[in-house]
């Protein structure tokens, strides 16, 4: 009989949750196994034992300690003591544990699925596999759950709360998809989650693990998919965490160049261990198997490439060939995509990579890191750089809105508007934007149909569809007494029409990944500050784009485009948006050559609509 942790100490497990932590083996008897190599002993600890040290003793078996319980019920809370070589007795929470106690409290507790909890999510699941992920609409609403709203008495919104309110807001405001900030425990509120002691437990400051599967099982119901933002480049020093777990280096590395993240003071995982790679990837397939999470956005991918991140020189080593690449983390990356497509073929693997780092988004076969989609951190600099900028002088900047066509189908992209944007003193989204208070929200929302039309993928976070002024922060709620005021409102509004109208035509995403869907018409009419471009579909239907980013009206505008007729299906001037309504074509025609002259607003984006030309019917025989 094969040893039953082999695959565990080859690294290639991922299914680890189900051979360590704390499982029930009959009514009030469970199995605690921990993994601790430099251990002296292990006990546990807990309210089933008076939180007595070595009276419940683990035994050495296979490598593992191990020990079957009896007298333990759901709900006890425990830790495993542990006696390192020097003598000194660490308590720490368990690993693998699927439920802690509420911060500050750092137990973790004995918890079992709810029998009486069953998904009904089937239908959603089906069509997820049938579904090319690469030519389907995907705007994303990015949230952290503890700030989006809250309680009138300052209490966290559950998960439960989440489902009342979330996802009916999400689905009127046509998202596709919710991005969740980190959901692993995590002592302190201020990392935002990504500082964790937890990592298969579900934060229980919004519920229990049974409550977040009912908020998962509700998206779907309503047709929306749940990414969640996972983090395996880092961990805090919390003593109860993976911290020197068994008294040394045991999740992390031994070897000062690689062990620790200055900047961030956390420790760095030990990609060279076997044991920790079995960790990673197994916590990757438990929230998706566990949780039915359609994807996974991994925090901090650049961190995990190179050796040399935040590093000075003298503070790290090259790798075995001479350069600066970690090998050890990037073949993690790839077994776990391996293993997430073979089980989960219409995942979302999104990285959140800011480097030029080749083929992140490209299959492992030739080389690539194995992600499907990468969020486009470039694209996000260059036209927020420009979108700061006096008007008046934009024509010197005009690249920044334009080089990112040079490189948009290296990868497949995501365009992120995210959390990084509207933190430490970087300004909310809308104070970005350079003008007076209404040349604001004008400005704001060509940003948005800019970021619309642009081939990729959408990621916007909580709050920008109010055009909120305050920069974000994790200690209170969103303001929602915005919408109180009327261009507020009508900025909302208008995101919830963008989002729709992007769903509805196809030109807008269904070529995102080559030139066929994308040709320019005006790329380069700097002096004025205007970008026109056509996104096309598969069957040559096109939404063409008009922006102006200027603060001047254009009247008879002209440029040549595709000859048709053309339809209005958005514009960001009309009055339901706070608009001026100075006279935008809702329908015009072209010449034969496609010659047309529009008026443009300034500060604004209009989407028109033309149909692919019919194709000729075939001669029938009679017809010869």
């Amino acid at each position: 009989m094969a040893h039953r942790f082999t695959e565990f100490y080859s690294g290639n497990c991922d299914n680890a949750y189900e051979l360590l932590g704390c499982h029930k083996v009959a009514d009030e008897t469970y199995r605690f196994s921990v993994w601790a190599p430099n251990a002296k002993a292990v006990s546990v600890v807990g309210d089933f034992n008076n939180w007595l040290v070595n009276h419940d003793a683990l035994q050495l078996e296979d490598g593992i300690w191990q020990l079957t319980l009896s007298g333990v019920k759901v709900g006890d809370r425990y830790k495993y003591a542990i006696t390192t070589q020097y003598g000194t007795v660490l308590y720490k929470a368990d690993p693998y544990g699927t439920y802690s106690e509420v911060r500050p409290k750092t137990a973790s507790i004995v918890y079992d699925k709810d029998p009486s909890f069953k998904w009904t999510d089937d239908e959603w699941i089906d069509k997820q596999k049938k579904t090319d992920l690469y030519k389907s609409p995907i705007n994303i609403y990015e949230v952290h759950a503890g700030s989006w709203r809250r309680h009138y008495d300052g209490r966290l919104y559950s998960y439960r709360d989440l489902v009342k309110w979330l996802v009916p807001y999400v689905k009127k405001m046509n998202y596709t998809h919710i991005e969740f900030m980190p959901l692993a425990e995590h002592p302190f509120d201020g990392s935002w989650g990504y500082q964790v002691t937890g990592f298969y437990a579900p934060t229980s400051r919004y519920g229990t693990p049974d409550d977040l599967r009912y908020l998962i099982n509700e998206c779907h119901k309503n047709g929306i998919g749940v990414i969640l933002d996972w983090v395996p480049a880092h961990f805090c020093k919390d003593a109860h965490g993976l911290y020197e777990f068994d008294g040394t280096c045991c999740y992390e590395s031994a070897d000062d160049f690689k062990k620790e993240h200055k900047s961030w003071g956390t420790r760095v995982f030990d990609y060279s261990r076997y044991e920790v790679r079995s960790f990673l990837i197994s916590n990757a397939m438990y929230w998706m198997r566990e949780f039915h999470f359609d994807g996974l956005r991994v925090d901090a991918v650049a961190s995990m490439l190179y050796l040399d991140y935040d590093r000075k020189d003298g503070e790290w080593r090259p790798n075995k060939w001479g350069g600066k690449e970690n090998l050890e983390a990037i073949e993690m990356l790839q077994s776990l995509s391996y293993r997430l497509f073979d089980e989960f073929p219409y995942a979302l693997f999104i990285a959140e990579e800011s480097t030029a780092f080749p083929k992140v988004t490209h299959p492992t076969y030739v080389g690539g890191l194995g992600f499907n989609f990468k969020w486009n951190m470039g694209w996000m600099n260059d036209v927020l750089s420009y979108m700061k900028t006096d008007t008046l002088y934009r024509y010197h900047h005009h690249n920044q809105l334009t080089f990112s066509m040079c490189y948009a189908y290296t990868e497949n992209f995501v365009l992120p508007l995210s959390h990084d944007e509207v933190v430490h003193l970087k300004g909310s989204l809308i104070n970005k934007m350079f003008g007076d208070y209404d040349s604001k929200f004008r400005q704001l929302k060509a940003l948005l149909g800019y970021q619309y039309a642009h081939p990729g993928k959408k990621l916007n976070f909580m709050g920008g569809e109010l055009a909120q002024w305050n920069e974000w922060s994790e200690d209170r709620e969103l303001d929602w007494m915005l919408l109180a005021y009327p261009k507020h409102q009508a900025h909302q509004n208008f995101v919830a029409e963008l989002n729709k109208v992007y769903k509805k035509y196809k030109p807008l995403y269904q070529n995102d990944q080559n030139w066929e869907g994308f040709h320019w018409l005006l790329a380069d009419d700097a002096r004025n500050s205007v970008l026109s471009f056509e996104r096309i579909d598969k069957q040559g239907n096109k939404v063409m784009v008009v922006i102006n980013f200027s603060s001047y009206d254009y009247y008879k505008y002209g440029y040549y485009m595709t000859p048709g007729d053309y339809e209005l299906i958005i514009n960001s001037d009309d009055s339901q948006y706070d608009g001026r309504n100075v006279g935008v074509a809702q329908k015009f025609s072209t010449n034969a050559e496609g010659y047309a002259e529009l008026t443009i607003p300034a500060s604004s984006v209009q989407y028109y609509y033309t149909k692919a030309p019919a194709k000729p019917k075939a001669k029938s025989k009679s017809d010869k």
